[in-house]
């Protein structure tokens, strides 16, 4: 190998300097960040234009719960609405007032249960706690309020009738 200048002849064809090549100037970053940005924003757009052209998801089922008689005063009915995959929990809170929720905690979906003496629905994973009256978060991790499965009282049956998303107090059985 021929030496020039001091060093191997193929680093006087290439001049590119090993410490340049580590820095990226103003100009490359900002075009990186204009051209995320807009692919982002274009994902996005596409995203709503798809959601528009669904339009509104169809109603979910009426399903049967469980009888009234079936659930004794400040007991749980565990069911599952509106598919099988879907674990909800029913509680009776008085002798006419019955609320049901998902029973997927918003954190990491682990499964809620009711905590009688507490009044509260707790998920036993990391200690996160939700008010029975309304589903709201009461402590822990869990960001959102539990799903709030609609009941109606048609005669003795418990019947759900859809789900409302981060609901809050209002619409008991």
């Amino acid at each position: 190998m021929k030496l020039f200048r001091g060093g191997p002849l193929w680093r006087d064809e290439f001049t590119i300097d090993q410490a340049d090549e580590r820095y990226v100037n103003r100009r490359q970053f900002s075009k990186f960040l204009v051209l995320t940005s807009l692919g982002m924003l274009v994902g996005n757009v596409m995203i709503a234009v798809r959601a528009w052209l669904r339009g509104a998801p169809p109603p979910l089922p009426a399903a049967p719960v469980a009888l009234a008689s079936e659930v004794p005063l400040g007991g749980v009915k565990l069911f599952n609405y509106p598919t099988p995959q879907d674990p909800c929990i029913l509680v009776r809170l008085g002798e006419e007032r019955f609320v049901a929720y998902s029973q997927k905690c918003t954190h990491l979906s682990c499964a809620v249960y009711y905590e009688a003496a507490e009044r509260r629905l707790e998920c036993p994973c990391h200690q996160g706690y939700f008010s029975v009256e309304d589903g709201s978060v009461l402590q822990g991790p869990p960001p959102r309020p539990l799903p709030r499965v609609l009941i109606e009282k048609r005669g003795e049956t418990l019947v759900a009738t859809g789900i409302e998303i981060g609901a809050r107090a209002g619409g008991h059985a």
